[in-house]
């Protein structure tokens, strides 16, 4: 009997899942154990394995394709066993064909209908934008790299799709002929939503998306003029990302036509040094706009104006021309901004800031870092100290709930890292019982797995603390917005070399500025500032964190 596999729940943050690879095939024998496909979740890319055995009948989501946990992912059964059923989640075969011939006696001008009317044509695959990234909810298709009549192989760039993380190529994974485009260029669609039909030329694509047989001779031929015309059009604007002013189809990475629509460059314009013509990076950054000739002014002028002028003093005015662009926000912003905007609008905030001598820490520093194979930094330092005064005030280590406060008696904490597209917050897990090596160690392979999208999604969760440091920019002070559901994020500035009074004298001191956000339905006033008090007594005194 067949079994259905949905898409698994493989971390406990995870609502979908995009298959990045299928490593079985339709057709193809799954024994127990074997691993049947790579399921990219919300934080890495896991093997999945099959706990069944039989003949894999059926693939419901494409490789690049996502959806939500528990959606039908595969069918495995045995070989030549009906599953339309499962596929249709309607009556058996029998019955689906029974009610065709009663609709075709009644409907005599309607085609005769095969029992099959309600499955997708064998070599047919209906592509629907796919769950790029975790918190990906629309994705815009920033160009189109096949036009509808065009033939695909397998692994041609189908599109690129700006998602909430980045402008990304969408290969195909399927050979064939572009039937249908679903969202047009600049346009934004939910993810799941159809983008592109790919099968044998003269498929008719109405039966395919309406899952009814209609004529060939009429649908799919005016759906494709349709889509063409639309596609055309966008080739006739007059500053073009994807086409040249001579129609020619213009290649360029995804980077360099971001970079090019930033700066307001006609890709039409940029020779490209990559593969093939192909526009990159590089030559965007080298370009250079050809020079271009001023109007020339008006030659003669009225003889009362012209006197005028000769009258008044030559005041010599900036001349411009006044301009400005109007830019979809991408995913990432949306989400960024949503996010924030839940724990600014429903956490109080409050912020209490404080200054740390840290001359003794810069000695500590460079005392630890002459030990052979060690490197500590001073954000290591400043975790390290956080870790501990968390366990000496409890209450700063909570979550809010409305029912009861709940006290995290494990101390983890969440280092902010910065990344090509934006912000990740590894976690490390019982900080306080770290070393300061062991932290350090720790934070350079979180970090370099973040900017990778390579981490995993424990490694990502369970932060009851977030350091966020912005001291590397010389940034001396800023307020950041608390990391729910975290109660308190720390801020943490430059060590700034400045006049200080020391027993009495002004001398030489390097300081560095700390701002403690606090979410005031958990910390009261009082409390953040014995934590700040505490985790300067450690910055301070750096001896007192190896006892």
């Amino acid at each position: 009997m067949a079994i259905v596999v949905n898409m698994p729940r493989l971390s406990d943050t995870m609502e979908e899942g995009t298959v990045a690879a299928w490593l079985k095939n339709v057709g193809d024998k799954v024994e127990e154990g074997d691993i049947l496909a790579e399921i990219e979740t919300d934080k890495a890319t896991m093997e999945f394995e099959s706990f069944n055995e039989g003949t894999l009948l059926h693939i419901g989501v494409a490789e690049g394709d996502t959806a939500p946990v528990d959606v039908l992912l595969a069918i495995i059964g045995e070989e030549g066993e009906d599953i339309s059923g499962l596929l249709n989640g309607s009556a058996a075969p029998a019955e689906v064909k029974e009610e065709t011939a009663v609709q075709t006696e009644a409907v005599s001008e309607v085609p005769a209908a095969s029992s099959e009317a309600a499955e997708i044509p064998e070599g047919v695959e209906v592509i629907t934008m796919p769950r790029l990234s975790d918190t990906m909810e629309e994705g815009t298709v920033a160009a189109w790299l096949k036009k509808v009549g065009d033939t695909v192989e397998e692994g041609d760039i189908l599109a690129e799709i700006e998602t909430d993380k980045a402008t990304m190529e969408f290969e195909s994974f399927y050979s064939g002929t572009l039937l249908y485009i679903g969202i047009q260029e600049g346009e934004s669609s939910p993810v799941d939503e159809v983008l592109a039909v790919i099968g044998p030329a003269g498929t008719d694509v109405d039966a395919v998306l309406n899952g009814s047989t209609t004529s060939t001779a009429t649908s799919a031929p005016s759906e494709e003029k349709k889509t063409e015309k639309a596609v055309e059009a966008k080739t006739e604007a007059p500053v073009a990302n994807v086409s040249a002013n001579d129609g020619q189809r213009i290649f360029a990475s995804p980077l360099a036509k971001k970079m090019a629509k930033d700066k307001g460059v006609n890709l039409a314009d940029v020779k490209g040094s990559g593969d093939h013509g192909r526009i990159v990076k590089k030559d965007i950054e080298n370009y250079q706009p050809a020079a271009q000739t001023a109007p020339p002014v008006a030659a003669t002028q009225e003889v009362s104006t012209s006197n005028a002028l000769a009258a008044s003093p030559i005041i010599n005015l900036p001349v411009g021309q006044e301009g400005s662009e109007e830019v979809k926000n991408s995913q990432m912003r949306k989400v960024i901004a949503k996010r924030l905007s839940e724990s600014k609008f429903t956490a109080p905030h409050y912020y209490l800031n404080i200054e740390v001598d840290m001359s003794n820490a810069i000695a500590s520093r460079k005392k630890i870092n002459d030990l052979p194979e060690t490197k500590v930094s001073f954000n290591d330092m400043v975790v390290k100290a956080c870790a501990m005064a968390l366990k000496k005030h409890p209450q700063v280590n909570t979550t809010w709930g409305d029912a009861a406060m709940i006290y995290n008696q494990h101390v983890h904490i969440g280092v902010a890292v910065a990344v090509p597209d934006g912000l990740m917050v590894p976690v490390l897990k019982f900080a306080d019982q770290m070393t300061l090596t062991q932290i350090g160690a720790s934070v350079k392979d979180l970090a370099g797995k973040a900017r990778n999208k390579k981490i995993a999604p424990a490694e990502m969760e369970g932060s009851t603390f977030t350091v966020s440091n912005l001291g590397m920019f010389g940034i001396t002070d800023f307020t950041s917005i608390i990391n729910q559901p975290n109660s308190a994020i720390l801020s943490v500035g430059a060590i700034v070399e400045k006049p200080v009074v020391r027993n009495g004298e002004i001398v030489v001191g390097n300081t560095m500025k700390v701002t403690l956000a606090c979410d005031h339905r958990t910390v009261d006033g009082a409390t953040g500032a014995q934590f700040l008090l505490t985790l300067r007594a450690y910055l301070e005194n750096p001896v007192t964190m190896l006892a």
